[in-house]
């Protein structure tokens, strides 16, 4: 937990210190084998609109881009050590960067040669991973839930330059999202995930920590958390409150957003 310790203090020195908005931007990322591959479709993504967007990971020459790749080499070596997974994505609450984040560590590790990533929309409260990768109206992982769908026509095939990453991406928020993620359907759909795209590091775009149970309710069946907190956004309170209900899951990394070198923080993550 040293991790959340310093963006504790960090928390606090910025509550009286000069704040701007910029900050990290997040990631892309991979491809998967499975027989079932001819159902997925296929997306190239465009490059305007992710800048628009904030995800900037898909090249090199972005300096905030390089922080990502920092990112996702310190997060995937601990995750390789404990050959972990499942990486939940959250926030302590909104407007911290989480679906940013999530988006560009993926993007990130698909550039990877021989990596392969998975990133799925489980903030059922307010999906936003196709917002910001461009992909217009889709089916997601509520229809997958429901039945509506199958786990591989739901999911795409998302490319920009080199590098590809599996999306599963949310449609529509649930009144029911608490239910749904305490759910036997979810377990299964997890299981379903974590045997046929086992060659994949999954990533989790999950709702705010304390806006709700979901989080909670998820969390036992991750392998590990990277959190995001937000300059501004994030009180140590917030951050406090979130370590509680992180006590049994692994914390790889707690990403700071709007981070000022007077916070202390050159890189804007710890």
């Amino acid at each position: 937990m040293d991790s959340i310790k310093q963006a504790v203090e960090l928390a606090r020195a910025a509550e009286s210190a000069p704040r701007n908005d910029t900050g990290l931007a997040g990631a892309f990322g991979i491809s998967r084998q499975t027989t079932s591959d001819t159902q997925i479709r296929d997306v190239r993504l465009n490059a305007a609109h992710l800048q628009a967007a904030r995800i900037i990971a898909y090249g090199t020459s972005s300096e905030h881009g390089r922080y990502y790749d920092m990112l996702r080499t310190q997060v995937l070596q601990e995750m390789d050590k404990k050959s972990w997974q499942f990486l939940a994505v959250t926030s302590p609450t909104a407007g911290c960067g989480k679906t940013v984040t999530a988006c560009n560590l993926a993007i990130s590790i698909a550039r990877l040669p021989g990596r392969s990533v998975l990133l799925v929309d489980l903030d059922l409260r307010k999906p936003m991973v196709a917002n910001y990768l461009g992909l217009g109206a889709t089916d997601g992982v509520l229809s997958v839930l429901e039945g509506r769908s199958t786990l591989s026509s739901a999911m795409l095939k998302a490319s920009i330059g080199p590098a590809s990453f599996l999306v599963l991406p949310g449609s529509e928020s649930s009144p029911g999202s608490s239910e749904w993620m305490a759910s036997q359907t979810m377990a299964n759909v997890l299981q379903t995930i974590q045997r046929d795209f086992r060659s994949c590091v999954v990533i989790f775009d999950l709702p705010p920590m304390l806006l709700g149970d979901d989080v909670i309710s998820i969390l036992p069946r991750m392998d590990a958390a990277l959190l995001v907190a937000g300059v501004g956004s994030t009180s140590v309170s917030d951050i406090k409150e979130c370590q509680k209900h992180l006590q049994r899951t692994p914390v790889v990394r707690v990403v700071v957003n709007k981070a000022t070198e007077l916070a202390g923080s050159y890189y804007g993550y710890y």
